[in-house]
């Protein structure tokens, strides 16, 4: 350790043991910020010098390819941006929310100074292990920032200045870092303030063109204060879904609607909102903003502060096959297949998961259902499979619970001839390879072992099996829904769920509604004695005091509970009408069974319903787990960091060393 390191180090510890207070320290309050939580939350020792750790490439090619699209995307954005500081010694990085770097760009002529240095693919910048940097301060913080020279936490990195900006989803959550970084540069941190200026532009670009992608089937919204520049590069994006209800938001639009709603930001729901609710425009008004008529006529005006922006509303595109064109070209929001529409009498939260899924009938994604026993969810897979070009193709279902450890192996992947004792002699090809084409319906995928569930990973990212004794790999092509009851995320945290799995599962999620919470509870029912009257031929209604019972229980078996108690009623009753004393005894003649109340099931993190002591306590816990380690904490509740310290602060978690 040279002198200058040395009397880094030495600052460091004085910021991190408070001796300096801000007054007096020259440091930025973001980097003074960083250092404390360096040494508090992720408890690295500035002593201690390490080199960057770059990831192996099989572990880089997971993280790769779970953002695969919006790296395809995001990439003529990373080389444009190159071009434009690559004169001046910079690398261009782009990570992934973890703060790994999934692609790069800088001159092989320093490929070894580089490499390092850390400014190289695979390369590990997450704040807990890198310490104050700009990819992992900048994920921390959820802003745009430059690490200069010695702001840097690790002395190892004092000579590079790194300055970074963060890219939001399409629904304005963290979904990557962009930055440039170089290995030598003039002192003065004033001399980063363009490079700021261009990591945040690029980064605004790639988070345009990633949604404009996302929701280009959609209603789509450009909005900007200026009328020459709101067709070229707009501020603001939103998506409209056909009833002019919110589907997503760029990260400036959704601060911009944030504004507009009263009260704690955090607490509007803006998904699933009118558009008309925030502006003084409707669904049917948006004909007056199409790019067919002069910028500076496309005036709108914000309903709360009364701000005027102008706007361009570009209408869904349509897609020209021989199938959908009619069909797109008569509504805007694709039309929700008849094999759908069949699960549902009106409940608007299965109407909104359907409108979703039939968007994603085709999408080569994965698709994860959850919700308690008996909540349709292996009825909404098959309805998704029915509607979609894999219909003709096999729908295989598997319970992972229902097969025994022993035998779900070769009954999933299947074995050659000879493979063990006891095997056919011409083989099996297994539950994967029977859904070739089709699609594999893993249900209770939270049962699954944890052995099982690292050869399921290699399928779904290798597109290929060995089955068991076969001599080489064998192609397949399926669609994976996959569905539980469980907290995947709990059993992520306390390792009894592979977290890499996880985030290839739930491409798309779906929290199905418990019954007790559906308002179609009347058309279920009338459905279900449809059935039995067309299987048995004897027509039955519910009688008014019976149809009361029906309607005040609470449905601890959801669905499947409901058709129990139908058919038992339709057997039991004596006469067209059913009646009361006809219902199961559990059900008939007792006073408390409205208010009984179903059993607790564990919900999904995400889930908006979950009472918020449950949330601490899980947070808690999963601190705790981690040591406090807050990176490692994040990432097996797949969330950010930034998240993490949000919610410590709303719970008031406060860890063992500062209490």
């Amino acid at each position: 350790m040279d002198r200058k390191q040395f009397a880094h180090v030495a600052d460091v510890l004085r910021i991190g043991d408070g001796v300096y207070n801000a007054s007096e320290s020259h440091r930025d309050a973001i980097i003074r910020d960083s250092w404390r939580r360096c040494i508090e939350l992720h408890r690295l020792d500035p002593t201690t010098m390490q080199e960057p750790y770059i990831l192996p490439h099989e572990r880089l090619r997971e993280h790769q390819d779970s953002i695969d699209e919006f790296l395809r995307i995001a990439r003529h954005g990373v080389e444009t941006l190159y071009r434009q500081v690559a004169g001046m010694g910079y690398v261009v990085l782009l990570t992934d929310a973890r703060g790994i770097t999934v692609d790069f760009i800088g001159d092989p002529t320093f490929d070894n100074q580089l490499r390092k240095a850390g400014l190289y693919l695979g390369a590990d910048w997450n704040e807990s292990h890198a310490g104050t940097c700009g990819v992992g301060t900048c994920i921390n913080t959820g802003q745009a920032l430059t690490v200069h020279q010695d702001d840097h936490f690790d002395a190892t990195h004092i000579p590079l200045t790194c300055t970074a900006a963060p890219v939001f989803d399409p629904l304005g959550d963290p979904l990557a870092v962009l930055d440039i970084s170089a290995l030598k540069s003039p002192q003065p941190k004033s001399s980063q303030h363009l490079a700021r200026q261009l990591v945040q532009i690029y980064a605004h670009k790639i988070e345009n063109a990633t949604f404009l992608h996302r929701f280009r089937r959609d209603w789509i919204i450009k909005l900007n204060a200026s009328p020459e520049f709101m067709d070229l590069d707009p501020e603001y994006l939103v998506a409209l879904d056909g009833g002019g209800r919110i589907l997503g938001f760029n990260h400036l639009a959704r601060r911009l609607l944030q504004r507009e709603s009263s009260g704690d930001p955090e607490a509007v729901p803006l998904l699933g909102e009118p558009f008309g609710q925030f502006f003084e425009c409707d669904l049917a008004g948006l004909s007056r903003y199409v790019h067919s008529r002069p910028s500076e006529k496309r005036a709108i005006t914000l309903g709360a502060s009364r701000k005027t922006l102008f706007a361009e509303a570009m209408p869904p595109q349509v897609l020209h096959s021989p199938r959908r064109e009619h069909a797109a070209a008569s509504s805007a929001e694709p039309p929700v297949p008849a094999p759908m529409l069949a699960l549902t009498g009106g409940d608007p939260t299965m109407d909104r998961h359907l409108a979703r899924a039939a968007r994603l009938v085709n999408a080569n994604i994965s698709i994860l259902l959850l919700g308690e026993t008996g909540t349709g969810k292996e009825r909404f897979a098959k309805a998704m499979h029915d509607a979609g070009a894999r219909s003709r193709k096999p729908f295989i279902g598997v319970n992972c619970a229902a097969i025994p450890e022993s035998l779900i192996e070769s009954e999933l992947f299947g074995y050659a001839s000879g493979a063990f004792t006891g095997a056919r002699s011409r083989g099996k090809k297994g539950m994967i390879l029977e859904a070739d084409g089709g699609t594999l319906f893993l249900d209770e995928i939270g049962d699954m072992a944890l052995g099982l569930q690292g050869r399921l990973l290699r399928v779904l990212a290798e597109r290929e099996l060995w089955p068991i004794g076969a001599s080489g790999p064998v192609p397949v092509d399926v669609r994976v829904m996959s569905a539980t009851h469980r907290d995947l995320v709990e059993m992520v945290v306390v390792g009894e769920f592979r977290d890499d799995l996880y985030y290839r599962l739930n491409g798309a999620v779906f929290q199905m509604p418990p019954l007790r919470e559906r308002a179609d509870l009347d058309w279920l029912i009338e459905r279900l004695l449809a059935a039995v009257a067309e299987r048995d031929g004897r027509p039955a209604v519910f009688g008014v005091d019976a149809l009361d019972r029906l309607r005040g229980y609470q449905w601890p078996g959801n669905i499947r509970e409901l058709r129990n108690v139908v058919e038992y009623a339709c057997a039991v009753s004596r006469s067209r009408v059913i009646r009361e004393l006809d219902l199961p005894e559990y059900l008939a003649g007792n006073p408390l069974i409205a208010s009984r109340p179903g059993p607790k099931h564990h919900a999904a993190t995400d889930n908006p319903a979950r009472p918020v002591e449950e949330k601490g306590r899980t947070l808690k816990e999963a601190l705790r787990r981690h040591k406090w380690n807050v990176s490692a904490a994040a990432r097996s509740l797949g969330i950010s960091r930034a998240t993490i310290y949000r919610h410590m602060k709303q719970y008031g978690i406060v860890p063992p060393n500062l209490e």
